[in-house]
């Protein structure tokens, strides 16, 4: 006999998004324990390490009513994943970047203020990838984003993100909160933002060690 686990369509699906959830935490949890034993290098742990981080704050959002506690889910499900709850949960930046971030660390850069920019670009990033493309979507994360990096004095002020999202907030203040970026212009932002991502982190003092 077959014994399914939801009723209805609506029920699979939360049932996926709980699947999905485990598998982001336990791939953390091995990602972590890989660089920590030094069987990655630091740029692949870093790349996976975004990648991972980005999906697990769109889907622990989109969960956030069922799923209040990503503690008590990983706690109800038996995980004992404790690295990869604080890289998801309490840290939100790779290793790699608090470690830069600590490098550069004094009373005018922060580490706090780097891991925040590097969230800020990933979480718009990834909201375009999502196709939130709305200005009213937009413009707060390209005005998060902007702030975060007029914090860090160690970035010039012609730095190629701050003249970038300035010229898109511009833009977007120009357009109607209902209107939406057309394909070509979410692909432009996105590359954009990559590209200032790039630099960002090159801007960083000891980004290449």
């Amino acid at each position: 006999m077959e014994v399914k686990l939801w009723n209805d369509k609506r029920e699979r699906e939360m049932y996926e998004n709980f699947a999905e959830l485990y598998a982001i935490i336990k791939a953390t949890e091995k990602l972590e324990k890989a660089y920590v034993r030094d069987i990655i290098s630091s740029s692949e742990y870093e790349t996976e390490c975004q990648k991972l981080i980005a999906h697990f704050k769109t889907l622990s959002s989109t969960l956030k009513d069922i799923v209040p506690s990503i503690e008590r889910f990983a706690d109800t499900y038996k995980m004992d994943c404790p690295a990869a709850l604080n890289r998801l949960v309490t840290s939100g930046v790779p290793a790699t970047v608090e470690h830069r971030a600590a490098a550069v660390a004094s009373t005018t850069t922060s580490a706090a203020i780097v891991a925040e920019c590097v969230q800020n670009f990933i979480t718009a990033m990834d909201s375009l990838k999502l196709n939130m493309v709305a200005v009213d979507q937009v413009h707060p994360l390209l005005s998060d984003l902007l702030g975060s990096l007029n914090k860090l004095t160690i970035l010039p002020p012609d730095f190629e993100g701050k003249t970038k999202m300035k010229d898109w907030i511009s833009r977007l203040s120009k357009m109607g909160a209902a209107d939406e970026l057309t394909e070509q212009q979410s692909r432009q932002l996105h590359f954009d933002l990559e590209s200032s991502y790039n630099s960002f982190m090159a801007a960083l003092p000891n980004a290449g060690t």
